[in-house]
This record gives structure tokens, sequence and C-alpha cells, in this order.
């Protein structure tokens, strides 16, 4: 990809000028977008997907020692351990009837530094948020749209894994690497599963296995590989009504677009414009091992982030069941 020069780059005002929008369309006061889309007949439809009873968790460790990977400037988690047995070696420790003894601890950490939810506010331009709020309802702390509210109602439908690293024959996907909505639709049909209308989307790419391997390295010119913005894909997911969109990278879609050299287009067309739920730095290793082992591709799938009050971001433990 040549690169363009800051001149040469499109505004998101003008690259999204005619880009579909659900501003208003659950009221002037909605804060969860298109996670509207799912009622009480998705979550029990969703529910006779339960099969086997084989249960997935998502998260990534939060301090792993192998690392956490997080978005470039924010650091990883650090746990400090405020009290063990050793606290009880001091002439001050606490004392309590009976002689009881614990442990405590605590993190440091970006609320979107480990597998999360973005709150519909977090990211934006031209001064609007999700829904039209004013940019400036985020000083200091999200008045609005922020992770609380989605927080508040969870997450709960029908979900599919789309493992485009294995639809592409491949280990990882490599950086920069891109795919489109048409990509989507073949790797589901090659799994033999149909997507339906408000289904959540898992995309698997298994990048940040490279993490892991590279160590500091992985950050070197940094472009995750994902979906690559065009029209047709937006209007692809606001057909679909597509709720939810989860991957197991930092930032959910090729970092810079090849194409017009803007960065994060997706966030903005996708979520600040029709209000779809982002997760990102989800495991999806043991769940994608199973899905081609049984061949069984469409899921049960129930999440809920912290309710973090004026929050951008939460870290989540997502939750799968076939």
């Amino acid at each position: 990809m040549t690169e363009k020069t800051p001149t040469e780059v499109p505004r998101l005002e003008e690259l999204l000028a005619d880009a579909p929008s659900n501003w208003g369309k659950w009221g002037p006061d909605d804060e969860v977008g298109s996670l509207n889309y799912l009622g009480p007949e998705q979550v029990v439809s969703a529910a006779s997907l339960i099969r086997s009873g084989k249960v997935f968790t998502l998260q990534r460790l939060i301090g792993d020692p192998q690392g956490d990977p997080v978005w470039p400037g924010r650091t990883p988690a650090t746990r400090t351990q405020i009290y063990d047995e050793s606290t009880w070696d001091r002439d001050d420790a606490p004392q309590f009837p009976g002689g009881l003894h614990y442990a405590d601890d605590k993190i440091d950490a970006f609320l979107q530094g480990s597998t999360q939810y973005d709150a519909l506010g977090h990211v934006w331009f031209g001064g609007q948020l999700w829904n039209g709020y004013d940019a400036r309802t985020t000083v200091g702390g999200m008045d609005v749209a922020s992770v609380e509210p989605i927080a508040r109602r969870g997450v709960v439908g029908r979900a599919v894994l789309l493992d485009m690293a294995r639809y592409r024959g491949k280990k990882t996907l490599e950086s920069a690497e891109t795919f489109t909505h048409e990509d989507l639709l073949a790797c589901a049909a090659q799994q033999g599963v149909e997507l339906r209308k408000r289904d959540i989307l898992l995309i698997r790419t298994n990048y940040l296995q490279l993490f892991y391997d590279l160590g500091d390295a992985f950050y070197e010119g940094f472009c995750e590989p994902g979906m690559v913005y065009s029209p047709e894909l937006v209007q692809w997911f606001a057909d679909m009504e597509i709720p939810n969109l989860v991957t197991d990278t930092i930032a959910n879609e090729v970092t810079t677009d090849p194409n017009n050299g803007v960065a994060l287009v997706l966030h903005n067309a996708l979520m600040r414009n029709l209000g779809i739920a982002f997760t990102e730095i989800t495991d999806l290793e043991a769940l994608a091992d199973d899905c081609a082992e049984d061949g069984c591709y469409e899921l049960f799938y129930a999440a809920a982030p912290l309710k973090v009050a004026q929050g951008s971001g939460s870290p989540v433990n997502p939750v799968v069941i076939k």
C-alpha cells in the first residue's frame, strides 16, 4: 500500500457523508444502539441452540505472564498484592476475632486493556457521538453513551463464529490483511452455517498469537488485519441489523484503511453511526477448535461488561454455550 500524506487522507465527514445511520431510531435518549435488536424473541431462540452444554469463556487472562496485548500507547494491567500471609508477620497486622487471615489485591488497568466492550460513545468525529450526542459530554467522563447502559441490559443472542484464519488456510491472518462482508458470507457458506438478521458475529483471525510469538516486534509498523471499509459493507451491516461485532483483535478492523489511509473507519461507520456494539481482544481459540471438530458454528452467546459509571469501556468475560 502506498502511504498517503495527511492532506491526501479524507476526513471522516467526507468519507461517511452518505453512510447509513441509526440515530434517532430508538429515540433521542438511546444509549445502547443496535443492541435494541436483541429482544426476548432473540434470547429464547438463541437458548434453543444449547444442545451439548459445553461452555466456553472468551476473555483473555488479565496479567498473563506472557503479557497482555493492548492498543499502542496503553499499558497492560498491573496487579498489586495488598494483603497475604506475610502481612500477619508484622506487629501492626490487622487482628480479627477468631484469627482470620486473608488475601487482598488490586489492579491498575485501562478499562479497554483486556477483553472488553466499547461504549457507543468511545469514538467520534465532527463533534458528535452515537445518536448525535455532543462530544463535550465526554469531558471528565462519559455523561451519555457510556458502557454502563450496555452493562445494565446485558447482551444475549444467537452468535455465529466466522473462522477467517481457517477459511484462508492460515494459522493467523497477516498484518494489514483485509476481508469484506462477502468474505464473511463465503466463510459462513464453507462452514455450512447461515448468517441471519440480528446475529452476533464472532470473527477469528488468531492474529494476537503473533503478540506472543514476536514480543515487542509485534508493534513495529502496527496494522492489524480485519474488515475493510466499503459503502456496501456498511449497508450490509445495517440491513442485517447486526447488534454486536466480536473479534479477537485489539480494534476489530484493519487499523489503517489501505484504500484511503483513514484510521479505524468502521469504528465510526458501524459503532458511531449504526450503534453496533464492539467487543475486542477475545480469545476464540478453544471455541474455534471445537467448532472445527463438530461442525457447529451457531452458538448461544451471553455477555455483560462491568457497570462502570461514565466509562468509555469495560472488561468482560463473554460466555458461549453449545
